[in-house]
């Protein structure tokens, strides 16, 4: 019987208030997030994560004191292997997760799989649009630790295959009605933020957001009002546009409700539930913008599970190396694609 390896990618989180400093600190230091030399980057970091630690250390208190991301994904890695045993004939699947800021990182995780000695690994990041800062970072970080045996490939994005949209899809919608199926209602379809540096250096991520956003859309027609936003801009630099807030209050000053999704998200965290949840509630409310919705992310989505097992088993059957999953192809002036690229590090 064969071995196959799926390693999950995600960000990880502060499993206790006194890892939420460290974990910052880890954060700021990857070069994918703040690109200057290390010896200007690591006290940069060091300063970041202290003087955000108390801010951060609040916004965790709030979860009750630790990232519920961990979970989130030990619960999406059962799932799938449930659903990979059903699938995948003499094969044993096993999946393994590989967090990028905080535990268990890649290095722990390198050392499970190679002892687990796969035949085939298959590299499956839990973010759905490809990005320099995320995928790539997290790719980048597998491949210095793991020196075990496997055919390695990977899964570099899916931002409009049809079980991830789906499963967006149908969590918009069931807001919606259990909310009672509310009028003047506007869609925001609401992701991680970026840099604008980053995108125009030819990181694809906005245009695969965009991408995700009319996929959905176009499987909700009674929401003809949407637009997509971006959220959890910090610092001086430019980033993407709109913000989620700006929108928010927009709607506020139409006397408009909204219904958020966070379509870069598959799982429940920080960016969820504190931001969304917690700030931006507060500020619909301030600014007279009811109802305000917020759809739950993909998380054990039978559809999504589904989705990821498609991309996995679809991933073992073509050569090395990374490539989308599902009907997407980066435009050619992307030169930061990972197959412009030849790897998503």
């Amino acid at each position: 019987m064969k071995k196959l390896a799926v390693v999950l990618f995600n960000l990880g989180g502060p499993d206790n208030l006194k890892a939420v400093k460290p974990f910052l600190f880890n954060l700021f230091r990857d070069p994918a997030i703040i690109t200057l030399p290390a010896v200007a980057r690591y006290p940069l970091a060091a300063l970041i994560s202290t003087t955000r630690e108390k801010t951060a250390q609040a916004n965790y208190a709030i979860m009750g004191g630790a990232s519920p991301l961990l979970s989130e994904t030990q619960a999406q890695a059962t799932a799938l292997e449930t659903v990979l045993a059903e699938q995948a004939s003499g094969v044993e699947a096993r999946c393994f997760i590989a967090m990028r800021y905080w535990k268990p990182f890649a290095k722990e995780t390198a050392r499970a799989v190679a002892a687990f000695a796969p035949d085939e690994i298959v590299l499956l990041p839990l973010y759905p649009q490809y990005s320099t800062t995320t995928t790539a970072s997290s790719e980048g970080d597998w491949r210095k630790v793991y020196r075990g045996p496997g055919r390695t490939r990977t899964v570099c994005c899916y931002p409009t295959a049809l079980g991830l949209i789906d499963a967006h899809a149908e969590s918009i919608r069931k807001t919606w009605t259990d909310a009672g199926r509310p009028t003047g209602v506007r869609l925001l379809l609401s992701a991680h933020g970026l840099p604008k540096q980053v995108v125009d250096d030819g990181d694809p991520y906005q245009a695969q957001i965009e991408a995700t956003a009319a996929a959905i859309a176009a499987r909700l027609p009674v929401f003809a009002d949407w637009r997509v936003c971006y959220q959890s801009r910090v610092g001086r630099l430019e980033w993407l546009r709109p913000s989620t807030d700006d929108e928010i209050r927009l709607a506020g000053a139409e006397r408009k409700g909204v219904l958020i999704a966070p379509i870069a998200f598959v799982s429940e965290h920080v960016e969820t539930l504190v931001e969304l949840d917690h700030e931006y509630s507060h500020l619909a409310k301030a600014v007279g913008c009811a109802p305000y919705l917020r759809a739950p992310t993909p998380g054990v989505q039978e559809r999504f599970v589904d989705e990821l097992a498609r991309a996995v088993l679809a991933a073992v059957d073509r050569p090395c190396g990374p490539a989308p999953h599902g009907p997407w192809g980066c435009p050619a002036s992307y030169s930061k694609c990972a197959l412009r690229t030849g790897t998503a590090a």
